[in-house]
Parts: C-alpha cells; sequence; structure tokens
C-alpha cells in the first residue's frame, strides 16, 4: 500500500493534468487528509487544547493578583460574612475581612501553582469513547467533559494543597480566631464555615473557566492552534460546522 503522501502527489498530478483549479485541488487533498483523522488523534489533540488550557489557567491564576485583583477574587460566603460583619466592632478584628480576603487569595494562587500535574493526571486520563462527540460540540464541550468526569476526584486531590496554602499564609490560624472571638459574642448562633472546602471550589471554578476560554480560543481562532494535531483536529470540526 503507497503511504498517504505519495498518494496526494499522485492525485495533486493527475487532477492539475485534468484541468482542475488548485483551490479544486486542495479541497480535495483536504479531504484525503481529513478522512485519515483517526479517533485516537481526536483524543489525543482534545487532550493538548486541556492541557493548554491548565497552563494558560495556572498561569494566569498562579501570578501575584491573579485571583485578588481579577474577576477571579474570592470573596467570603454570605455564612462568613456574617461573622466578619460583627467582629468589625471587636476591638483587634476591626479589618478581619480585608485580612481573610487577602490571605484566601493569595492561598489561592499559591494552590493553583502547583496543580498542573493534578490537572494533566485527569485529563491523561480522558478516554476516546466520546473524542467526536466532544469535538462536534459546542465551544465548551471538551471542558464540560472534563468537569463532569473529573470534578469529584479533582476535588480530592486538590483540596489538600488549598488547605497547605492557606495553612502557609496563616489563613486558618487567623479564621480560627475570628470566629472564635465571633461566638464568645453574647446571644449570637455559634458557627465555624470551613474555609478549605469554600475556597477549593472556588479555585477549581476558576481554573475550569480559565480552560473554557482556551478551548473556545482554539475552536474559533486558528492562530491558536499552536500545533499540527491541533490544527488537523479543530480542521474537522471547521469543516463540520
Amino acid at each position: 500500500m503507497y503511504p498517504l503522501k505519495a498518494i496526494a502527489f499522485i492525485l495533486l498530478i493527475t487532477l492539475t493534468i485534468q484541468g482542475c483549479s488548485s483551490s479544486d485541488v486542495r479541497r480535495i487533498l483536504d479531504g484525503v487528509t481529513e478522512r485519515q483523522l483517526t479517533t485516537e488523534e481526536v483524543a489525543m489533540g482534545l487532550k493538548e487544547a486541556l492541557n493548554n488550557g491548565v497552563a494558560s489557567g495556572v498561569d494566569f491564576l498562579g501570578s501575584t493578583d491573579g485571583f485578588l485583583e481579577t474577576d477571579y477574587k474570592i470573596l467570603l460566603p454570605p455564612e462568613a460574612r456574617q461573622i466578619t460583619d460583627r467582629l468589625q466592632r471587636v476591638p483587634g478584628f476591626s479589618q478581619v475581612e480585608n485580612i481573610v480576603l487577602e490571605r484566601i487569595n493569595r492561598s489561592a494562587e499559591d494552590a493553583v501553582s502547583r496543580a498542573t500535574p493534578i490537572f494533566r493526571d485527569a485529563i491523561r486520563q480522558m478516554t476516546i469513547r466520546d473524542a467526536w462527540d466532544i469535538l462536534r460540540g459546542d465551544d465548551y464541550a471538551a471542558t464540560n467533559y472534563l468537569i463532569l468526569s473529573t470534578r469529584e476526584s479533582l476535588y480530592d486531590e486538590f483540596n489538600p494543597v488549598i488547605f497547605e496554602a492557606l495553612d502557609k499564609f496563616n489563613a486558618l490560624e487567623y479564621w480560627e480566631s475570628a470566629v472564635t472571638a465571633y461566638n464568645q459574642i453574647p446571644f449570637i448562633e455559634e458557627s465555624n464555615p470551613r474555609l478549605d472546602d469554600y475556597v477549593t471550589n472556588q479555585a477549581l471554578d476558576a481554573l475550569f473557566d480559565r480552560i473554557a476560554v482556551e478551548e473556545r480560543a482554539i475552536r474559533q481562532d486558528i492562530n491558536m492552534r499552536t500545533s499540527d494535531l491541533l490544527r488537523r483536529v479543530f480542521a474537522q470540526q471547521d469543516e463540520e460546522s
């Protein structure tokens, strides 16, 4: 059997002699290439796109102020706001909300910078079964697949990283002292919301959003397809859209 390049070359000569235009020849040759695209290649291309999204998300969110000074800033949940609102009138805790916000966002930035291996392991486990459906899906189909199939396991692996980062920035110790002070206020119902659970979910949401931004860019902008595999795989999507 002749290799694909040899077949394409012979086809090019034959069609040129027969009077086909260069655009006709290119369209036919593209069709030959596209028909050779395998499900395995599609899966590899989608994994590459997701890995690019992870790298982009980690670079963005893991930089200084990647959370704190962007739209991804992690705000306090309502139950924690209830604590900080009351403590602002307690001596020594007038800036409690600002302090907690800075520490949890710095923790998220630090943790995200160490998230790449966790996400890449999850992406590596993606099966090829749904590869074509994902390719032919909407602008966020691969990201949504990753969320649905790996979110729970990613949480289990990422939560200890967040916990360690919170401890590194003394967010947990400071929060414990704030909660202790709050629970000593007369006539209030005691509370102690978990910061690590909340920050983990917020950080994961931010990372998935950045992956989605990258996926949409690769799907819509050919200049974002930075490898031959990405160009071949998403050219198939362009033809079918």
